[in-house]
């Protein structure tokens, strides 16, 4: 799966991932075998899709023939990095800490590879060193090392100054602490590469001067830049929230789905960002997508990798299973787990299962979970041909549901016109 032949530095420039780097860093990567790190924030015991991105940074290079670290930061996940922030994080405990670490470590080893044999992955957690600092120790073999002056021009303690709050002693210190990690790396692992986001580029090149100065040494920086979608919203976030990696927080059909729907004008970019997919092959998508978006393959082939490098071909099977039968004459055979995965966000009725016995009339049905404002208004709907139950048109007003027609005996979905959905749940 490595591609020692090829020069990373390009890879990267040619999936948009290349927005600022160290001078040298190219002929490094074209000459030397790099060791490189990341560091995950574990404010959650799950990623989500935006640090995919990052961790595909680290996938690419570990195909590149060089060896990944991932820093699951469980020292500095104590203090908080006011990158990107406006406010103070609230700070976690050392056992939420413990736990996020766990679940971040599973969805690391979904794109890295720790068994490889000349250049595994390794994960490790700066608490190790950091926690095993004393303060006049930190203050005297890190802290002296730089100014204040130095650290105020950094950008995201610049912006936190010029708000309301303001920045604490805590978060301030945070730069520190990043920097003395990439030298910890350097030491314990010959790590000579950070790197991240946009936001991170103080202090990741804090981390290089700190090099420099202790060992005399030249360390690098590459950062990509920080993605927001073509409508300028940040990316990851859909009106129901986060969009996550674990399964139990964001379920693979949704996951599978927000890819699906991304925009003709992100789609490119996101096949190079978030898929191993070739030149040949993403050039070829990308003029299918120019010559008949209306098929939305680009989109179907960025949900399918991202879907299968997160959950697995099995999951994605199941997802693609779903879709099919969504959108199908028929989804009675659904699994009733499909169905409240696929309309997780569709309003909801409760009704008692003993209603159904004699079956409930469909003109009544509509007014009672309110799709249709009075009983006229209802059959109205139902003679114009405008009410789907299960995907099924029903035309007839005097049309009776019971309890043997619903989904899994639990389950029905009605649906006014094309677009407005609503579960009945029997209970």
């Amino acid at each position: 799966m490595t591609n020692p032949a090829g020069n990373l530095y390009d890879e990267l420039q040619w999936r948009g991932m290349v927005y600022h780097a160290t001078d040298g860093l190219r002929e490094a990567l074209a000459t030397d075998h790099i060791t490189a790190y990341i560091g995950f924030d574990p404010t959650a015991s799950s990623l989500h899709v935006g640090s995919l991105l990052t961790m595909m940074g680290l996938a690419r290079l570990q195909r590149f023939g060089h060896s990944p670290i991932a820093i699951v930061g469980g020292g500095t996940g104590m203090i908080g990095d006011p990158s990107g922030k406006s406010q103070e994080r609230q700070l976690l405990s050392r056992e939420q800490i413990e736990e996020n670490v766990a679940g971040i470590r599973a969805q690391l080893a979904r794109v890295l590879d720790f068994d490889a044999t000349s250049n595994p992955a390794r994960i490790v957690n700066n608490a190790d060193w950091l926690a095993a600092f004393d303060l006049l120790g930190f203050l005297r073999d890190t802290g002296k090392y730089f100014t204040v002056n130095y650290m105020l021009q950094k950008e995201a303690v610049n912006r936190r100054l010029e708000s309301e709050e303001g920045i604490s002693y805590t978060e301030f210190s945070y730069v520190l602490l990043q920097a003395r990690d990439f030298l910890e790396l350097f030491d314990r692992y010959g790590c000579r590469l950070q790197m991240g986001g946009s936001d991170q580029w103080g202090n990741i090149t804090a981390g290089t001067d700190l090099i420099r100065r202790l060992r005399a040494a030249k360390a690098h920086g590459l950062v990509w830049p920080l993605l927001t979608t073509a409508t300028g919203a940040k990316f990851g976030k859909t009106e129901s929230g986060t969009v996550w990696l674990d399964p139990a927080r964001t379920s693979p059909f949704r996951f599978y789905q927000f890819w699906l729907n991304t925009d003709d004008r992100d789609v490119v970019s996101y096949l190079k960002y978030f898929t191993f997919l070739g030149r040949d092959e993403i050039a070829a998508l990308e003029e299918t997508a120019a010559r008949a978006p209306e098929k939305r393959e680009a989109q179907r082939a960025l949900a399918r990798e991202a879907t299968t490098l997160v959950h697995g071909a099995e999951q994605l099977q199941r997802a693609e299973q779903a879709s099919g039968l969504l959108f199908g004459e028929d989804i009675t055979t659904l699994a009733v787990e499909d169905v409240l995965a696929v309309f997780e966000d569709v309003p909801s009725t409760e009704l008692p299962g003993g209603d159904f016995a004699d079956g409930i009339g469909m003109v009544d049905l509509l007014a009672r979970v309110q799709l249709a404002p009075s009983k006229s208004e209802a059959r109205r709907l139902v003679q114009s041909g405008g009410v789907y139950v299960n995907n099924r048109r029903v035309s007839d007003p005097q049309a009776r549901l019971t309890r043997d027609q619903a989904i899994g005996g639990t389950l029905f979905v009605v649906r006014k016109g094309q677009k407005q959905n609503h579960l009945i749940r029997l209970t």
